[in-house]
């Protein structure tokens, strides 16, 4: 490929990347607790900007329960446990009305819903579900990796004079692994950012320790979202 073509190409993953109402949310979303990193709490642009910033978040999240909503009727994989099953069920509901919710939130924040106090109470059992959800794809992480590092070690004795990194099964689930632990790196540090937010520590978990904790989890957000690259065609 000339150079020409290779800048196509990635210029065609950054119009990819950016077309995604999820992306531009993480990007934002990265935005807001940078600036609240910045502000740590005190007035100033950097807290207006975080204020704004994730006000405009809420759009994009207009409609989203509907997502998880789906993930908790759909059939699970042949073969979960049960206590997983239950878990990964469990984060869809807190996520699917966590986001509900949090439409209500925005409707408040615009001055379409009138009530203040119910829209404040609102948006903390919105919280509550978000870090409910959190702590189960926390859990669900820590199981599905020992699963996986299970089979892992059971394909390695199988493959014992051979070299495993050649082989595609051992690769995909290096490759597994290797997701799930970056997920439950994340949702770790949801828990804490949501912790932030509902000022259930408030002398540890500070303004400046939540956006910084929200900004590295909206960092990984974004990796997570990239697309594959585009593999050179060989003649």
């Amino acid at each position: 490929m000339s150079t020409l073509d290779v800048a196509r190409a990635e210029l065609a993953l950054v119009v990819l990347y950016l077309n995604k109402a999820e992306a531009r949310d993480k990007i934002c979303r990265a935005i807001q607790y940078g600036s609240k990193f910045v502000s740590n709490g005190e007035t100033g642009t950097a807290q207006n900007v975080d204020k704004s910033t994730s006000l405009a978040r809420k759009v994009f999240r207009l409609f989203k329960f509907v997502n998880d909503l789906h993930a908790l009727i759909s059939p699970t994989a042949p073969g979960t446990p049960l206590p997983l099953i239950l878990l990964g069920k469990s984060k869809n509901a807190l996520l699917s009305t966590f986001l509900f919710l949090d439409q209500i939130v925005w409707l408040g924040r615009t001055g379409i819903y009138k009530n203040k106090e119910k829209t404040e109470l609102i948006g903390r059992m919105s919280l509550f579900c978000w870090m409910g959800s959190s702590i189960c794809t926390t859990l669900v992480e820590i199981a599905e990796l020992g699963r996986l590092s299970a089979s892992k070690k059971k394909l390695e004795k199988e493959l014992k004079n051979t070299n495993k990194y050649k082989n595609e099964l051992y690769r995909s689930k290096l490759q597994k692994s290797n997701e799930r632990s970056i997920a439950l790196v994340k949702a770790g540090m949801d828990i804490v950012v949501a912790v932030g937010l509902l000022q259930l520590a408030p002398k540890k978990v500070t303004p400046r320790v939540t956006g910084a904790f929200g900004f590295v989890s909206s960092f990984i957000s974004c990796y997570q979202l990239l697309p594959s690259p585009v593999k050179a065609k060989t003649p």
